[in-house]
């Protein structure tokens, strides 16, 4: 593990992604549709609300209760559960705060179908997203990643290179700088269309998610604080 995490760091000093992420507060019901409107985002504060759109994935803000559903030009997207967190963890001179996790049921546009089709042949899946803002206290630049590995109590394990967002949140951080935005993996996702039977569909319930965030690494690749691991459940 120490291993992948350390070969993880050293690649995102090479690399960067794309765009930036999204919302929350639970309830349950029917599908119920919802407009991108000022007033669906009014209680989001900070990073959340300051937010742009990703350019891959259908904005979910607007869902903030389990059933919602929302719709733009990347797809339609059902909001399946939702789980305020609002943690911050330490990781050396790193702070994670974990805003905000959601299980969505997404169906793209045709023109985005491409896109996902690298990590699943499905039409339509579901995928776990959490929201995060990451700053660096020190005066010194450094390298993380705010999730390397993402582990599911259905037995799934993600690497940082299936997030489905690609927002540049790994990798250089200056001294005081901070980063926000979304990362996204796709769960449950299957080679055949049979998700018919009552017993598998169980099986494949998230019931929480487990995080591990990469090594931080100084300006030189020498790691300066070791990984950590985060579980959250819905």
């Amino acid at each position: 593990m120490k291993r992948i995490l350390s070969l993880f760091a050293f690649a995102i000093m090479l690399a960067g992604c794309s765009s930036n992420a999204s919302s929350e507060k639970p309830s349950t019901g029917g599908e119920q549709a919802v407009k991108a409107t000022p007033q669906s985002t009014s209680s989001h504060k900070d990073s959340l609300d300051e937010y742009q759109p990703n350019s891959q994935v259908t904005d979910d803000r607007p869902l903030l209760k389990v059933g919602q559903t929302f719709s733009d030009d990347k797809g339609k997207a059902v909001l399946k559960d939702i789980k305020q967190v609002n943690q911050t963890y330490k990781i050396g001179g790193v702070e994670l705060t974990v805003k905000e996790m959601k299980l969505i049921h997404l169906r793209p546009d045709y023109s985005m179908i491409d896109y996902f089709h690298v990590l699943t042949h499905d039409e339509e899946f579901d995928f776990v997203k959490v929201f995060v803002e990451i700053k660096n206290t020190s005066s010194k630049k450094v390298n993380v990643a705010p999730i390397a590995l993402m582990k599911t109590n259905t037995g799934e394990t993600f690497d940082w290179n299936k997030d489905i967002y690609l927002e540049e949140l790994n990798g250089e951080l200056e001294g005081g700088a901070e980063k926000s935005g979304n990362l996204g993996f796709i769960v449950n996702a299957s080679s055949s269309h049979d998700h018919d039977k009552e017993a598998e569909k169980k099986e494949a319930e998230i019931k929480w998610i487990e995080i591990t965030t990469s090594d931080v690494f100084d300006h030189n690749h020498k790691k300066i604080s070791d990984a950590q691991k985060i579980k959250i459940r819905f």
